[in-house]
Parts: structure tokens; C-alpha cells; sequence
């Protein structure tokens, strides 16, 4: 089964005045809704605009996997483990919050800032916050989450070019750029399909190049 959510239909939030424009695909904060709490391990996706000189200031996470995808510009990330970085477009961000931790994201440059933010649910508690970076991560390079059972695929697609998407108990796709075909349904920027029961499913770009990122969930 593919449920399609649209990018204009996510939730809006963050603080405008000070820069910060966020949209979120399933319940956060004050935006909530007992049917789309989470999906799977899944507990958020955010897509997250900062205006130069804007950001996060410090704050605390604890029992979340929280994976980072710039889109466009740089993300400053330090934190209370001693982990200073910035994230460009094509790295993989991985910060997990175990028993505790306290970060700060910033766009600390001159150009404007847009990056994806992934929470997950561990499958257990507890243990000691760690922060990766895999920097120019490549299509055939999977990022695996075995703490979440979890497994991110990214795919660049030039036009008309088709990908095997992973047979899976849940599959999560969020379209970065471009247009996709999925299942008999076209997905554009921001657009996600939430897939159960996955099988032999393939992914093509549609009128350009189109860039996706693909949770492969256990449960």
C-alpha cells in the first residue's frame, strides 16, 4: 500500500521573524494529530529553511536517532559531547542522542540554508550520544541504522532513469528534487510516500534529474 503526502500539506512551523521556516510531515510540537504520529520508526521529518546568521540555539535530545541531509548551503553543528562540524549538501549527519545530549544548528554563512531532519526511535534505550558525518555519501553506499532498524538509500537519478526501490515491511521516500514516479503516482519536491508490504517497486525520474532519499524499515 503507498499513502502520498504533498509537500503543501505538511504542517507549518518555526519562527518566521527569526529566520527560521519549518515544515513538518508527521505530528510535532503543538502540531498533532493522532493519526500521523509517526510511521514505523519514523518520528519526524522536517524540512527546515534558515536564513543567514539563523538557527537553533542549544538544546537537548535523548533516546532519538536524528539524521541530517543538506539540501542546499551549510549547517553548523556543535555539541555538548565535544562534536564541532559543518554539514554540506551531500553528507550524511548522524547524531544519536542516546542517554542525552545537548546540540546547537546554525547557519552560520551568507547563503540561505534549506536541510531535511529525520528522527527515529531506537529499538532500545540508553547508551552513550555519538555524531558521524559520511561526507559525498554515493548512490551505492547505503547508510545503515541498526540501533533504529534502519537503512537510508540515497538515489540520483538523471532523467528516465529507473531504480529498484528495497523490498521492505515499511518503506519511507521523500523526493529532495526533481519529479518521481512511484507505484502509479508522480512526487515532486518535498512530496514522501509512506509504503507497507513493499514489493518489486521501482522509482523513475520524471521531465529531469530527480534526487531521493529511501528509509528502508524493519518494522
Amino acid at each position: 500500500m503507498i499513502s502520498v503526502h504533498r509537500s503543501d500539506d505538511r504542517y507549518r512551523g518555526g519562527d518566521g521573524a527569526a529566520g527560521i521556516h519549518t515544515r513538518h510531515a508527521l505530528s510535532f510540537g503543538p502540531f498533532y494529530d493522532p493519526h500521523n504520529l509517526r510511521f514505523g520508526p519514523i518520528l519526524a521529518c522536517n524540512e527546515e529553511r534558515l536564513a543567514p546568521g539563523a538557527g537553533f540555539e542549544e538544546h537537548p535530545h535523548s533516546h532519538t536517532e536524528i539524521v541530517t541531509w543538506v539540501v542546499e548551503g551549510e549547517l553548523t553543528h556543535r555539541d555538548s559531547a565535544g562534536h564541532s562540524t559543518v554539514v554540506r549538501a551531500g553528507d550524511v549527519a548522524h547524531l544519536s542522542a542516546a542517554s542525552g545530549v545537548r546540540h546547537v544548528e546554525r547557519n552560520d554563512g551568507t547563503d540561505p540554508l534549506t536541510f531535511l531532519q529525520m528522527w527515529l526511535a531506537p529499538l532500545e534505550p540508553g547508551g552513550e550520544p555519538s555524531y558521524t558525518v559520511v561526507p559525498g555519501i554515493a548512490d551505492s553506499t547505503p547508510y545503515a541504522l541498526p540501533g533504529a532498524g534502519a537503512m537510508l538509500h540515497v538515489r540520483r537519478l538523471t532523467e528516465d532513469e529507473r531504480t529498484a526501490v528495497p523490498d521492505a515491511v515499511r518503506l519511507y521516500v521523500h523526493v529532495v528534487r526533481g519529479r518521481v514516479g512511484l507505484g502509479g503516482e508522480e512526487l515532486g519536491p518535498g512530496d514522501a510516500a509512506r509504503i507497507t508490504d513493499a514489493r518489486g517497486l521501482a522509482a523513475v525520474a520524471v521531465a529531469g534529474p530527480a534526487e531521493l532519499l529511501v528509509w528502508e524499515l524493519a518494522g
